[in-house]
């Protein structure tokens, strides 16, 4: 990305705005970051993603935590981990899942979990 650009309106110096230019993310991080909130955005992935974030676990066993049919879950764990939230390992017969180690999927996993524990005023 062009880290270069001419403002039509010059509301900071010269100087803040290099340093805004040089701080943004690059395009393939900003696609990673979307891609992964996007695929949080459905409930069922959200909450397959929130369990392997503390567990290890094969696709029966994630059917059962979410009450949902074994494809369900299959065709949820593939967009996840086409998203790069997740990664597999095969165990004999048995592929087991887990959040992946990023610092993407770490920040993620925490917002989740301050997020959740807002209330709203009674």
């Amino acid at each position: 990305m062009d880290k270069t650009v001419n403002l039509p309106h010059e509301h900071h110096a010269a100087d803040a705005q290099t340093h805004i230019m040089e701080a943004m993310p690059d395009d393939e991080m900003i696609r990673a970051v979307s891609d992964a909130l996007g695929q949080l955005g459905d409930p069922s992935r959200l909450r397959i993603f929130w369990l392997l974030c503390h567990t290890e676990e094969c696709v029966a066993d994630i059917a059962a935590y979410v009450h949902m049919s074994s494809p369900a879950v299959s065709h949820h764990l593939r967009l996840l981990k086409t998203a790069g939230l997740i990664v597999s390992r095969r165990d004999g017969k048995e592929m087991l899942y887990r959040a992946a180690d990023s610092c993407l999927v770490n920040e993620l996993h925490l917002t989740i979990e301050k997020i959740a524990e807002i209330s709203c005023p009674a």
